[in-house]
């Protein structure tokens, strides 16, 4: 499946966009549970055309740049929908370096274990906050249905995944530092 084609699909449900739109949106508000590079946006911007999902057209910027602005067809709204309404099986865990290394640690001394557990420990701490702090942009929690209710409750499970880490560490920790 060709999950980039629905995110691009989605974001173009919302508002027309040049492909750099598109990956700013990666950059700043996907940014939690999807990327994608230049290397992948623009290759599947031209698939999609070419499927008639989504079309373009032209503009002339200040600077007589020409970019091109992306529309979602009447057939791209009908397939992003039926692809929206699907179950899909859970996926894989996703690859964790860390918890790779974690398997591993027999291999690494106790105490830089204990250095390597409290960085990790920091580094999603400060994360969770910085994940906290994002949620001010919300003065209150929106309704189900509505444009913001989406970015809300990814952010609510960001920040529950990250609190999860950070128990996980923490329990890791312990058992390292009562050795």
């Amino acid at each position: 499946m060709r999950t980039l084609k629905y995110v691009i699909l989605g974001l173009l449900m919302n508002k027309p966009m040049s492909g750099y739109d598109i990956y700013k949106e990666f950059e700043e508000a996907l940014v939690e549970f999807w990327s994608a590079k230049h290397s992948q946006i623009y290759p599947e911007l031209k698939k999609l055309v070419k499927e008639g999902l989504i079309e373009y057209e032209t503009q002339v910027t200040e600077g007589k740049m020409v970019k091109k602005l992306y529309t979602i067809t009447e057939e791209g709204k009908k397939d992003f929908i039926i692809w929206l309404n699907s179950d899909v099986p859970m996926e894989s865990t996703p690859k964790d370096v860390f918890r790779l290394r974690m398997y591993f640690s027999k291999n690494i001394s106790k105490e830089h274990m204990v250095e390597l557990l409290e960085s990790q420990l920091m580094q999603h701490r400060d994360r969770r906050q910085y994940l906290i702090k994002s949620t001010v942009k919300f003065e209150e929690k929106p309704q189900p249905g509505t444009d913001s209710f989406g970015d809300y409750i990814v952010l609510q499970g960001a920040i529950l995944r990250e609190k999860s880490y950070i128990d996980w560490l923490e329990l890791a920790l312990s058992y390292y530092k009562e050795r």
